[in-house]
């Protein structure tokens, strides 16, 4: 993992003291609250619903055990006992006093963390795969490039006042586990001739107009990353819109301009830029920060104790089914550890949770955590032997649910428990539909299946790409919830189709079990997921039995 060095230190150290004046003076009278709010939005301070809220980056997901227990003292001195997990590998404390906010930020900063540049119209935590370094599938680990963009985008003096915000996901897998098709910019590592390079993904995002992203360089060289992002950003930010801030994203500039003309611009920034840029400087650092990011030392091992518990105990057999996932060396495994126990809120873990996870990296996981997009943790290097012992430990404090990948581990935003902006609920919604399937006992046998939930229009719970995504709306006063069938944020990414009219909020979880019975009763055998029987037979049968019952009775 990287660490940070002493201009690293004394740079955060030195923004930390200029924002806790920022702070004296807003508690003083000195600032207004409109007067205060671009200063602590460019540190992470959002002014929510019923108090402030504190989004701390993890960047590109990866976290260590000392910065894990941080969170953890954090979350228990200054907040209310839990952090929450967010759909771009970060956390947010729901509850801080706004004196104790820079004690925060300075906490953070001793581990090596900070809330910088997780709000406002700048380029935002850069997310990555959570399963680097471990997964059998990967080109190269993408995360020391993660590293070098986040260097290179923090503070930018030309990217701080974007037409609106922008998002970098990043990839070395030709499995997309990071969405990237639903960003601003999408970084694919490919390999061409034997090389590795980046497919460049442009203009994907999700919200009020849901877009996935076109491809501007199918090869892009390492060596030109910085220069060609430099050249796409500063592209956007001229001709970005900033009349309208629903028009403003990337997107809606490539839709409006097409994807030729972009791609025009942006390759003539990228010559007129490319020669000052010190391309032998850049890949040095890159050198000297993936120097930090070397493959753990993983020693031969046996699998005999791993093998005999899953005889033994049906309860680890079904676990190790859907939380453990293939790594690269033979004779460990990718440890997914659910934060969606049935009926709990998804993404939230409290203080002694989180204690337990970093225990357990620290022990049995080469000191490593990820955090992932779908709001879980991730110990990315067990071997199979320790296994055994990781579910007990986790069992005991609430994180061995055996549902990574199934119904219940559902995405879902805060909604309006928590969001200003929100215009629905989205927490009760998951937490519902979780225990409600659990008490009928289907959700192993219905299989792998993406429910992702959004309490309002800008699609923070990425339920465009759900494969059933539930939208939450305010219709004259009265929550109502929008179906979508048939999304994917992989590399097959693809949007939701809307059903049609939308559920209230005591219809919604009996039309997802309507949906679901559709699915058991039309596929081929267990092994045809819900979404290949959605891609075979379409949206027709589905609509027909959320809307005419009796129809769907007849088929």
């Amino acid at each position: 993992m990287y660490v940070y060095t002493d201009f690293d230190c004394a740079f955060l150290t030195e923004r930390n003291q200029q924002f806790r004046a920022q702070v004296a003076r807003r508690l003083d009278g000195s600032l207004t609250e409109e007067e205060f709010r671009p200063l602590r939005l460019m540190n992470g301070l959002y002014l929510q619903l019923h108090a402030y809220m504190l989004r701390v980056a993890i960047p590109y997901g990866s976290l260590n055990p000392d910065q894990l227990r941080k969170l953890a003292e954090i979350s228990e001195r200054w907040d209310r006992g839990y952090g929450h997990f967010t759909t771009r590998q970060n956390i947010q404390f729901n509850w801080p006093e706004l004196p104790d906010v820079p004690d925060m930020l300075d906490a953070l900063g001793e581990v090596g963390l900070h809330a910088i540049q997780t709000s406002g119209n700048t380029i935002r935590n850069v997310t990555s795969d959570h399963f680097a370094a471990a997964a059998a599938d990967e080109i190269a680990d993408p995360r020391p490039y993660a590293e070098l963009i986040r260097q290179w985008s923090t503070d930018h003096p030309e990217f701080q006042f974007l037409p609106r915000k922008f998002k970098i996901a990043i990839t070395g897998s030709p499995s997309d586990r990071t969405v990237t098709r639903a960003h601003d910019i999408g970084l694919r590592m490919v390999r061409k001739d034997g090389t590795a390079g980046f497919e460049v993904i442009v203009g994907g995002g999700l919200g009020r107009t849901p877009m996935l992203g076109k491809v501007i360089r199918a090869f892009l060289p390492v060596a030109d990353l910085l220069p060609y992002l430099e050249a796409i950003v500063a592209t956007y930010n001229l001709l970005g819109r900033r009349d309208n801030k629903y028009k403003a994203r990337i997107k809606i500039t490539v839709h409006e301009n097409g994807l030729e003309h972009v791609r025009d611009l942006v390759e003539a920034r990228f010559a007129e830029i490319a020669p000052y840029f010190d391309s032998e400087a850049t890949q040095a650092e890159l050198a000297r920060i993936a120097a930090h990011f070397e493959a753990p030392v993983l020693p031969e091992v046996t699998e005999s104790d791993y093998h005999t518990a899953r005889a033994n105990d049906p309860a680890f057999r079904s676990w190790s089914d859907t939380n453990i996932t293939a790594h690269k060396k033979k004779g460990y495994g990718i440890v997914t550890i659910s934060l969606k126990a049935h009926g709990a809120v998804p993404g939230d873990a409290t203080s002694a949770q989180m204690r337990v996870v970093a225990e357990l990296a620290e022990f049995f996981g080469q000191g490593e955590i990820r955090v992932s997009h779908e709001q879980n943790l991730i110990l990315p290097h067990v071997a199979l032997a320790n296994l055994p012992v990781v579910y007990s430990v986790l069992k005991r404090h609430g994180l061995a649910t055996a549902n990574a990948g199934l119904l219940s581990d559902i995405i879902a935003c805060p909604g309006m428990d928590y969001c200003a902006l929100a215009t629905a609920r989205s927490i009760p919604v998951a937490q519902e539909l979780a225990t409600h399937f659990e008490r009928l006992k289907l959700e192993h046998d219905i299989g792998p299946l993406k429910i992702k939930i959004s309490g309002c229009i800008n699609a923070c719970g990425h339920h465009h790409v759900g494969h059933i995504g539930i939208l939450g709306l305010d219709r004259g006063g009265v929550e109502t919830y929008q179906i979508t069938l048939g999304g994917d944020g992989t590399e097959d990414a693809a949007l939701g189709e809307r059903t049609g009219p939308g559920f209230s909020y005591q219809e919604i979880v009996p039309a997802i079990e309507r949906i679901l019975r559709t699915y058991l009763a039309l596929r081929h055998g267990r092994e045809e997921t819900f979404l290949h029987v959605f891609r075979r037979i379409g949206l027709s049968p589905f609509k027909a039995a959320l809307y005419h019952s009796e129809a769907a009775d007849a088929a």
